[in-house]
């Protein structure tokens, strides 16, 4: 079934061409971005991609917005020529996307004109378009200017009514059969310029390389959390429940890391996000391994347990169609997920946008790399505002002044990355 919704910014499916050519490392390459609202980034660490211009795009909305998006995805593919001399994840045709956490939102798929990657030392550039004329010479752009002015507001639940939300939560746990709902919580940033959101981007790559430095149509963020990988038919989801804060004493963070390591509270919420994600991969694949018990991630604000998921899929399955089936997870939503979705709509009092929905790339082969959109934030349409978002997964025994101490810590990178 389609969704009459699904609109496209380019002509339907006019033939692109794609050429991929090695290049000498140009540097930082977040550094390479435009200014704009159309510059793409996907980074970890010194990997990723980086893309601008427009070759091709889509719009979708409502129930159906996945399949419309894959859909549209492999005409796409089928109406192209691709030139591709490095062969490696991101090179060649290549899309960004992201979608709203909400089942009737909206998402997005961009066909960059220009995308520059780098993967294990090897850098290249790819030109897509319906002509290719010449391959463009690499140079850092005009440096980001700081913003202006930034004022951080409470959204439109404020910290006392935030916890009163959690503690019905927790009563609704305790009478509706719930074992977990995940809560988010939003702020709002606002500045006397429109922000240029190259700053906070290289902020957040600076500060986080261990997590997924991302910016598509306005959402940026820096997720520690794959909702799916998927490279050559084997599959990588990263789960990641139960979190504490670091407090910047390495012996009292390691012994914070083994108290959080042995938490009932923790264990048990980390335990529904796993099986969450297992039980919707497992149609899927062919194989799967799950560990059995988490490891802690350090990350430079937050500690979280995290266990990877990984798997063997079956043939013809795309990065796109893992992300659908995966989405949400027990992490992001609760357990049972679907009536855990409903509590968050009635009780959570936000439009999540595209907070903790899925944000990533496709290649053409259907390989990919889909985050939850997480330590985020959106930026409205004049630039002079950003939504904030941090959520805290609750159960029988959270504590309404706990939780918000942990949201508290969530906000840290892109409250920081904006000052």
């Amino acid at each position: 079934m389609s969704n009459p919704a699904a609109s496209e910014t380019s002509a339907a499916h006019a033939l692109l061409l794609v050429r991929t050519v090695e290049v000498p490392d140009p540097g930082a390459l977040l550094d390479l971005l435009p200014p704009g609202p159309e510059s793409l980034a996907w980074v970890h660490g010194q990997d990723g991609i980086v893309g601008w211009g427009r070759a091709a795009g889509l719009e979708v909305s409502g129930r159906w917005r996945f399949d419309e998006a894959r859909r549209w995805w492999e005409q796409t593919v089928e109406h192209a020529v691709v030139r591709d001399e490095i062969g490696r994840p991101g090179s060649g045709l290549v899309a960004f996307g992201s979608f709203d956490f909400a089942a009737d939102g909206s998402g997005a798929l961009h066909v960059p004109a220009v995308v520059v990657g780098r993967r294990d030392g090897v850098c290249w550039l790819s030109v897509i378009g319906p002509t290719i004329t010449a391959v463009p010479e690499l140079a850092p752009a005009e440096p980001p200017h700081a913003p202006q002015g930034t004022d951080l507001q409470d959204g439109p639940v404020d910290a006392e009514q935030w916890m009163a939300v959690v503690a019905e939560a927790i009563a609704r746990i305790g009478a509706d059969r719930l074992d977990k709902v995940v809560l988010a919580r939003e702020r709002l940033a606002r500045f006397e310029r429109p922000l240029d959101v190259r700053w906070p981007l290289r902020r957040l790559a600076r500060e986080y390389p261990a997590c997924w430095t991302f910016h598509v149509d306005g959402f940026f963020g820096s997720t520690p959390e794959m909702l799916v990988r998927l490279e050559r038919g084997l599959v990588t989801s990263r789960v990641l429940a139960g979190t504490i804060r670091r407090t910047g004493d390495d012996a009292h963070d390691a012994a914070l890391a083994g108290s959080l390591a042995r938490s009932s509270k923790d264990l048990e919420e980390h335990e529904y996000a796993v099986r969450s994600v297992t039980d919707a991969l497992a149609p899927h694949c062919t194989a799967m391994s799950v560990p059995d018990a988490p490891f802690v991630l350090h990350l430079p604000n937050v500690m979280h347990l995290a266990t990877d998921v990984t798997g063997v899929v079956r043939s013809h399955t795309s990065a796109l169609t893992l992300a659908a089936a995966l989405h949400p997870s027990a992490a992001v939503g609760g357990t049972p997920t679907p009536d855990a979705v409903r509590l968050i709509a009635e009780i959570e009092r936000l439009d999540r946008g595209r907070y903790a929905g899925p944000v990533g790339w496709i290649g053409a082969g259907g390989d990919g790399e889909w985050g939850i959109g997480l330590r985020s934030a959106e930026i409205t349409d004049d630039g002079l505002t950003a939504r904030l978002f941090a959520g805290c997964g609750i159960v029988a025994d959270s504590v309404p002044a706990d939780e918000l101490a942990e949201s508290d810590a969530k906000f840290v990178p892109v409250r920081d990355a904006l000052s």
